[in-house]
C-alpha cells in the first residue's frame, strides 16, 4: 500500500478496538466505544481499519500483545463492515481502493474467521454498490478458486468460495441479469461445477452451495448446464465429506420444483440414496435429505412416482421420528415448573399478525395454521464470522423442539404422504402404532402417537373405525407420567377433535368429544409449562373444528381461561390470548351474554391495565381484543373509549419515534407491530359500536384521528400500510361524516398506491396486499360519496385497468380492482363510458370468478350503467355479458340491492334488443341454459 499509517494514530485505534470487545472490563469497553466514535470523523479511518484487517501480525512498536491481534482485526472488521454498510459513497475513492486491497489479503489468510469477514466484507461493498461497482472481484476470486498456477494456498481457496457463494446468497437476481451483453451467470456456473471437483472438501461443499442459491431458479443458465450438473451431482453423492453430501441432497430437493423431468429416470436410485443418507449420524445431513420426500410429495406430478417404494420409505420415517439418545437426556423427565417465572430469553419474538386481507365480500381473508407438532421455523442466522451476543449464556442444550429436526421433517414427510396416498400410508403405520403406543419406553410411545398425530388429515376416513379405540386410550395418555408424551398428545388429540365434534348422537359426544375437550383444559393447567402451551394450542385448534358446537360447553372454557390467565408465565400467557380469540372469532354473538362477558371482560381488562404501552405482549392483547369486540358487538361499548384512546396515543407515541429516528441516530426506530396491532384494534372497534358512538369516538380523538391514518397510509412498512388501508374502507362505510373532511388528502395517498410500478420484486408479496386493500377501500368510498369521487375517477380508472389488465397480479387483488372499478361506474358512468372497450373483456373474465356478494352485485349494478352509456363498445365480449347475466344468482342477496340488479340487468338486455336486428337470433349463440335463463328470469 502507498498510504502509511502513523503509528501513534495507529497504536491508538489498535488498543481500542481491542477493548471495545473485552467483555472483562466495562470502563474500558465503554471509553473505547467513545472513541471509535469520534474516530469516525477521521477521513482516514477506513484506511486504518483496512491496515489494521489485513494485517496477519501488529506493527512493530503498536502496544497489542500477539496474542490479542486477532481481537484486533475481527473488532476492525466489524467496523469496516458498519461503515460500508452505512455509508459506501461517502468513502473517498482512494481509501476505498485500499479496502478493495485488503479484502483479497484477508480472503487468502491463514485464520478462518479472518477469511469468513472478508468475504462479508466484498458481499457488503456489492450489496451497497453494486456487482459492477467492483467489476475485478468476481475475476479475482476465480482465479483463487480455479489455482491453475498452483500460486494459492489451501486457505485462499476456501476463503474465495466462501466468499463467492456469499456473493451468489445475496445477488442472484444481479448475476442472472444482462449486462453490457452478458449475464454472469452463464460464466459462474461453470466454473462453479468445475470447483465441485477440487481436491479440498470445503470447496467441493461450498461450490455446491453457491450452486444450490440458483437451483431452485428457472434462468437460462442453469438449462445450460443441467446435464453437466446432474453428473457432478452423481458423482459427488458418494462423498466422504457429510458437508458436499448436505448439499447434494438440496440439490436433488430444490431440482424436484424446476426440473423434475430430469429426477424422475433416476427416482429409484434417488430413492435408495435419499434413505442411505437420513439413516447418517449427521443430524443435518439427515434432515437435509428427508426434506427431498416433502419436496417430492407436495410436486403436483413427482409424487406418484414414489407409490413403489413406500413399503420402503415409511419404516424409516417412522424410525426417524423417535428422538435420539441426547434428545432424551435433554427432554427426559422434565420437571414441575408452573411457577417458575419465564427467562427473557425463552421468550421468542413474536410478531404481529399480517392484517388479514380484505376480500371482494368485505370480510377478513387468511389462514388458519393449525398449530402442528413439527412446524419449520424459518431461521435467520448470522453470518459466519459474526458473534451472536444471546449465544455467550448457551449451554449447548439447545431444545429439540424449538428448531427444525429429522424427527420433525420425517413426521411432516409422513403427513404429506398421507395426503398423496391416503389409506395406504395409515395401513403401513398400523403394525407400528400397534406394537408401540403402549410401549413402555416412553420414547417409543410418544412416536407413535406423532405418527398418528401425523396422518390424521390425510387417513382420516380410514383411521375413523378405530377412533372409538383410539381417542380414549389418548385421553389417558393425558396423564403420563412423561411431560412430553403429554404434550404430543394434546397436539394428536386437536387433530382428531373435528371428528369427536362432529358426532351427531349426545350419547356419543358424551363418551369421546366431552372427555377430549376437558382432557386439553386439564391441561392447560398441567404443572408443567410446556404442557400448559401444547394444551392451550391444542384447545385453539379445537375450537377452530369444534365452531359453534361449542356454544353449550363456553362457560366452563371461559372460566378455564380464567384461571390461566391467573397461573400462567409471560410465554403461555400469548398462547393463552390465542384461545380467547379464537373462541370469540368462532361463537361469535354467543359471547355476549352477561354470564359469558362477565367472566371474561375483567380478566382480559386486568390484563390490559397491567401491561405497558411498551410491552410486546401488548402485540397479542391487541388482537385478542379486536376479536372480542367483534364478537360483543355494541356491547363492547363500556370498554371501548379508553382502549381506543390508548390506541390512538400508541399510534401517536409510535409515529413520533419513527420520525425522531430519521433524523437522530440515538433513537432507535420503533416496532411497527405496535402501529399494526393498534390500526387492526381501531378497525374492529369501529365495527362492532353502534355507528353514532364509533362516530363520537372519532371525533372526540386527540391528536386528530385522520391526521395519523394518513401518516400511517405513509409509513414505509407495509403491514401498517395495509392495516391503515383496511381502517379507511372501515371508517367510509361506518363513519363517513368523520371521514369526509378528509377524503380529498387521503384519496391522494390512497390513488398513488395503486402504481404497481412502485412494486418491489423483493417486497412483492407484502405490496401486493397493500394495494388489495387500498382497491378493496377505494370501492367502499365509492359507494359512500358518490358524486364527490369526481376528480379521482379518471387516475382510478387507469390504475384498475391496468391491475385487471395485468396476469402478474394476485387474483385476489384484481377482484378487489374489478368490484371498485364496477361500483365507480354506479355514479360516473358517463366519465368511464369512452374507456369501456378497454376493460370490458377483463372485467367480465375477473367477475366470474368473484363469489357472489353484495360487493359483486353493486359492481356489476355499476358496470350495467356504464354500458348504458356506451353500448357499441363491447360488441366483442357481447355474448359473454350475457351469460353473466343469465348464469348471476345470489338467493342470499337482500333487496333493495336485489331488486335494483335485475332492473340494472333488465335495462341493459331491452337496450340491446333495440339495437340488435334479429335479436332473437343473436341470443340463440348463447349455451341453451342461459337463453333459458334469460327467457325465465327476463322475459326474453
Amino acid at each position: 500500500m502507498s498510504w502509511q499509517p502513523n503509528q501513534e494514530s495507529l497504536g491508538t485505534l489498535a488498543t481500542c478496538l481491542r477493548d471495545s470487545l473485552s467483555g472483562f472490563n466495562q470502563t474500558a469497553q465503554k471509553q473505547a466505544e467513545i472513541m471509535l466514535t469520534q474516530a469516525k470523523a477521521s477521513p482516514d479511518i477506513n484506511n486504518y481499519l483496512a491496515f489494521i484487517f489485513s494485517s496477519a501480525v501488529p506493527a512493530p512498536g503498536t502496544p497489542v500483545q500477539p496474542s490479542e491481534w486477532h481481537v484486533v482485526r475481527s473488532a476492525a472488521a466489524i467496523m469496516l463492515k458498519n461503515n460500508i454498510k452505512s455509508n459506501l459513497k461517502g468513502i473517498p475513492e482512494p481509501s476505498l481502493q485500499l479496502v478493495k486491497m485488503a479484502i483479497p489479503l484477508g480472503i487468502q489468510d491463514t485464520n478462518s474467521q479472518i477469511r469468513s469477514f472478508a468475504g462479508n466484507l466484498a458481499t457488503e461493498i456489492v450489496r451497497c454498490g453494486g456487482l459492477y461497482s467492483w467489476p475485478e472481484l468476481l475475476e479475482i476470486l476465480l482465479k483463487m478458486i480455479s489455482n491453475e498456477g498452483n500460486q494459492y494456498s489451501n486457505e485462499a481457496q476456501e476463503g474465495a468460495m466462501a466468499a463467492m457463494a456469499k456473493i451468489c446468497e445475496d445477488n442472484t437476481k444481479v448475476l442472472e441479469r444482462e449486462q453490457n451483453g452478458q449475464r454472469p451467470l452463464n460464466i459462474l456456473l461453470p466454473k462453479f461445477i468445475e470447483a465441485t471437483k477440487s481436491p479440498l472438501p470445503k470447496v467441493r461443499a461450498l461450490a455446491l452451495k453457491a450452486i444450490n442459491e440458483f437451483t431452485p431458479r428457472k434462468n437460462q443458465a442453469m438449462l445450460n448446464v443441467i446435464d453437466n450438473l446432474l453428473q457432478h451431482l452423481f458423482y459427488l453423492s458418494d462423498d466422504q465429506y457429510p458437508d458436499v453430501r448436505r448439499e447434494v441432497c438440496r440439490a436433488f430437493v430444490r431440482l424436484v420444483e424446476t426440473r423434475p423431468d430430469k429426477l424422475l429416470p433416476h427416482i429409484q436410485g434417488l430413492v435408495d440414496y435419499i434413505l442411505t443418507q437420513q439413516k447418517s449420524d449427521d443430524e443435518e445431513l439427515a434432515t437435509e435429505a428427508a426434506e427431498f420426500w416433502l419436496a417430492v410429495g407436495e410436486h403436483d406430478n413427482l409424487w406418484q412416482a414414489l407409490d413403489p417404494y413406500l413399503g420402503k420409505i415409511i419404516p424409516v420415517l417412522l424410525e426417524c421420528m423417535v428422538y435420539s439418545p441426547e434428545d432424551i437426556a435433554i427432554l427426559g423427565g422434565a420437571s414441575d415448573d408452573e411457577d417458575e417465572e419465564d427467562r427473557e430469553e425463552d421468550i421468542k419474538p413474536k410478531f404481529a399478525k399480517k392484517n388479514l386481507k380484505r376480500g371482494a365480500a368485505g370480510a377478513e381473508e387468511g389462514e388458519n395454521q393449525e398449530g402442528n407438532g413439527y412446524e419449520k421455523m424459518a431461521e435467520e442466522g448470522l453470518e459466519e464470522g459474526e458473534i451472536d451476543d444471546e449465544d455467550e449464556d448457551d449451554d449447548g442444550d439447545e431444545n429439540p423442539d424449538e428448531k427444525w429436526t429429522l424427527r420433525k421433517c420425517s413426521a411432516a414427510a409422513l403427513d404429506v404422504f398421507a395426503g398423496d396416498f391416503g389409506g395406504k400410508v395409515f395401513t403401513s403405520i398400523l403394525p407400528y402404532l400397534q406394537t408401540n403406543l403402549k410401549h413402555e419406553d416412553w420414547p417409543r410411545r410418544e412416536a407413535a402417537v406423532l405418527a398418528l398425530g401425523a396422518v390424521a388429515d390425510g387417513c382420516m376416513a380410514v383411521v375413523v373405525p378405530h377412533l372409538p379405540e383410539l381417542v380414549p386410550y389418548l385421553i389417558s395418555l393425558l396423564e403420563d407420567p412423561e411431560p412430553v408424551v403429554r404434550i404430543i398428545t394434546c397436539w394428536t388429540l386437536s387433530r382428531y377433535s373435528s371428528w369427536a365434534a362432529s358426532l351427531g348422537d349426545g350419547n356419543q359426544k358424551h363418551s369421546y368429544f366431552e372427555p377430549l375437550m376437558e382432557g386439553i383444559l386439564r391441561r392447560m393447567l398441567d404443572k408443567n409449562k410446556k404442557v400448559q402451551e401444547a394444551g392451550a394450542s391444542a384447545m385453539a385448534t379445537l375450537e377452530e373444528k369444534a365452531g359453534k358446537q361449542l356454544e353449550p360447553y363456553c362457560g366452563p372454557i371461559i372460566q378455564q381461561f380464567v384461571m390461566c390467565f391467573s397461573k400462567y408465565k409471560d410465554k403461555n400467557r400469548w398462547v393463552l390470548y390465542d384461545c380467547v380469540q379464537t373462541l370469540a372469532e368462532h361463537i361469535g354473538p354467543v359471547l355476549a351474554r352477561p354470564e359469558l362477558s362477565g367472566q371474561l371482560m375483567p380478566t382480559i381488562i386486568d390484563r390490559w391495565q397491567r401491561v405497558s404501552d411498551q410491552s410486546r405482549e401488548m402485540f397479542p392483547l391487541l388482537e385478542c381484543l379486536s376479536y372480542i369486540a367483534m364478537a360483543l358487538g355494541d356491547a363492547f361499548t363500556p370498554y371501548a373509549e379508553p382502549i381506543f384512546n390508548r390506541c390512538v396515543n400508541i399510534i401517536h407515541q409510535n409515529l413520533e419515534q419513527s420520525m425522531h429516528a430519521k433524523t437522530n441516530a440515538n433513537f432507535e426506530q420503533p416496532d411497527k407491530d405496535f402501529l399494526v396491532t393498534s390500526l387492526d384494534l381501531l378497525s374492529a372497534i369501529i365495527q362492532a359500536l353502534d355507528n353514532a358512538k364509533a362516530a363520537e369516538l372519532v371525533t372526540r380523538s386527540q391528536p386528530a384521528f385522520f391526521e395519523l391514518l394518513s401518516f400511517c397510509m405513509e409509513d414505509p412498512s407495509d403491514e401498517v400500510q395495509q392495516s391503515a388501508y383496511a381502517l379507511v374502507g372501515d371508517c367510509s362505510k361506518y363513519v363517513p361524516e368523520q371521514l369526509r373532511p378528509f377524503i380529498h388528502k387521503i384519496f391522494t395517498i390512497l390513488v398513488k398506491k395503486l402504481d404497481l410500478d412502485d412494486i418491489l420484486d423483493e417486497e412483492i408479496d407484502s405490496s401486493f396486499s397493500v394495494v388489495n386493500n387500498a382497491c378493496w377501500s377505494a370501492g367502499e368510498v365509492a359507494m359512500q360519496f358518490k358524486e364527490e369521487m369526481a376528480p379521482f375517477v379518471p387516475e382510478l380508472l387507469r390504475r384498475f385497468v391496468e391491475i385487471i389488465s395485468n396476469p402478474g397480479v394476485p387474483a385476489g387483488v384484481v377482484e378487489n380492482a374489478a368490484i371498485a372499478l364496477g361500483r365507480l361506474g354506479l355514479f360516473h358512468a358517463e366519465i368511464i363510458a369512452p374507456h369501456l372497450s378497454k376493460f370490458a373483456h377483463e372485467f367480465l373474465t375477473v367477475m366470474d370468478e368473484v363469489d357472489t356478494s353484495e360487493e359483486k352485485a353493486t359492481a356489476f349494478r355499476g358496470f350495467c350503467n356504464v354500458v348504458a352509456q356506451n353500448p357499441q363498445s363491447i360488441e366483442n365480449v357481447l355474448l359473454a355479458f350475457f351469460s353473466s347475466i343469465a348464469r348471476y344468482q345470489d338467493l342470499k342477496l337482500r333487496n333493495p340491492i336485489k331488486q335494483e340488479l335485475h332492473e340494472a340487468f333488465l335495462s341493459v338486455l331491452k337496450i340491446y334488443q333495440q339495437l340488435i336486428p334479429g335479436f332473437g337470433d343473436f341470443l340463440g349463440k348463447l349455451p341453451p341454459q342461459d337463453q333459458q335463463a334469460l327467457k325465465t328470469t327476463y322475459g326474453l
